[in-house]
């Protein structure tokens, strides 16, 4: 085990409960106050105004010291143990910040990272990973914002890196710059990717564009097909960068193409077309989807509700049912995924553990052996330990959404299954 610091004593602050800040476009949860509080944290402490971190650790002494941190620095805090719990506690308050443990009981954190950062409604989330340091690059080409490395040196070093992560995540604007050789081409890039929180700087050559990065800590870094720009000396020129991660860098089409960057410094990532640079652009600087202009708005729909992250994939609808198993393999079937299908508990235990599946549908109210029991047993399967199970169920009750995490749920569907929220649930969980 990894040490870690001492635990923090709990807040003795007890004002009356107020309801979470949720995304109006997302479904009203359930009974967002039933899913366990560890640590007696903040969740129903939360007015609007107040700057929120979602704490997603393993070991919960640490979480406390966490905790204790994230109100020294004047925010709230909501402490989950639970990967399915961290998705459903992200979609229910929309964190300002998310630190993220990657050894987790229910799921790998990898998983809730991804989860998190395919889907529309959740990807802005700033995430921190805190973890051991070998995670480090893989977790900035997944979309983190910032990296801790455990073991914590001591309790100073994490109050100042929770203290300078908070301060980022406050900023109200962002800075990008675009590096092109073509003073029109600069323009029309500026106007594919502009928002009003934030600036746009220009680098019409190699030189100029370096001599910016020593001075400037961009968010991020746009180079045009055909820049002639060195990786390695945009590498250098960084070196003293003050940030709290790599540089994200987008390469449209084939800019610097010979040139590698060393992992820690650039994140890179390569387009290859306009909608696929303003996909990269509001995914590196953390953008609210919604809050994007119209145009670009568009285009990020465009390319997430395709059917590519669906086709050949095989899902296992479970319900007692034989209309509903139809319904749902017909949308299913028409989005190019292969489905098998099981109207008990015992069929689909055994389905399951003779069968590769990418995704289980388990229909939570059956005869005999419910949906809860089965998925309790699923999890005791080898194969089934790291397969995504959603929970759907026709009646809305209290304490439903907790049931369903505790027996081993990642996910949640009421019924009657709106078919835009299914598929957006089922990309999610199913791109890579």
């Amino acid at each position: 085990a990894e040490s870690q610091l001492p635990p923090s004593e709990k807040a003795a602050d007890h004002r009356p409960a107020l309801q979470p800040v949720a995304d109006v476009l997302l479904p009203q949860p359930l009974e967002p106050t039933t899913l366990v509080n560890e640590v007696g944290d903040d969740r129903d402490l939360i007015e609007a105004g107040d700057k929120v971190v979602l704490i997603v650790e393993n070991d919960l002494p640490f979480a406390r010291v966490l905790l204790e941190t994230v109100r020294e620095n004047g925010s709230r805090g909501i402490v989950t143990s639970q990967g399915a719990a961290a998705l459903a506690l992200a979609r229910d308050y929309m964190p300002d910040l998310v630190t993220l443990d990657l050894k987790l009981a229910d799921m790998d954190g990898w998983r809730v990272i991804s989860r998190l950062k395919n889907d529309l409604t959740t990807r802005h989330i700033p995430i921190c990973i805190v973890s051991t340091d070998e995670s480090r690059e893989r977790a900035f080409q997944a979309g983190a914002l910032s990296f801790i490395a455990k073991p914590i040196p001591s309790k100073a070093e994490l109050d100042k890196a929770i203290n300078a992560l908070l301060r980022l995540v406050s900023r109200t604007t962002k800075r990008a710059a675009i590096a092109t050789s073509s003073q029109s081409r600069a323009g029309e890039i500026a106007s594919l990717i502009a928002s009003q929180d934030f600036d746009v700087d220009f680098a019409l050559t190699p030189d100029s564009l370096l001599e910016s990065v020593k001075s400037v800590d961009f968010d991020c870094l746009v180079i045009d097909d055909g820049f002639a720009l060195n990786l390695h000396d945009l590498e250098r020129a960084i070196e003293n960068r003050d940030a709290l991660g790599p540089l994200p860098v987008i390469i449209l089409g084939d800019a610097a193409a010979g040139a590698g960057a060393q992992p820690g410094s650039l994140t890179i990532r390569r387009v290859q077309s306009n909608a696929r640079l303003v996909d990269a652009v509001a995914f590196s600087l953390h953008k609210r989807v919604m809050q994007l202009p119209e145009a670009q708005h568009r285009i990020l729909e465009g390319l997430h509700r395709t059917d590519t992250a669906l086709a050949g994939k095989r899902a296992l609808i479970v319900d007692d049912d034989i209309r509903n198993i139809f319904a749902l393999a017909t949308v299913l079937e028409d989005h190019g995924m292969a489905i098998a299908s099981a109207n008990n508990g015992r069929e689909a235990l055994r389905l399951m553990a003779s069968q590769d599946f990418d995704i289980v549908l388990m229909d939570i109210m059956m005869p005999e052996m419910d949906g809860i029991a089965t998925m309790q047993e699923a999890r005791k399967i080898d194969s089934c330990r790291d397969l995504p199970i959603v929970a759907v169920t026709a009646k809305a009750m209290k304490g439903d959404r907790e049931r369903c995490i505790e027996a081993g749920a990642w996910d949640y569907l009421s019924k009657p299954v709106d078919t835009h929220q299914l598929l957006s649930v089922l990309r999610s969980w199913l791109y890579r």
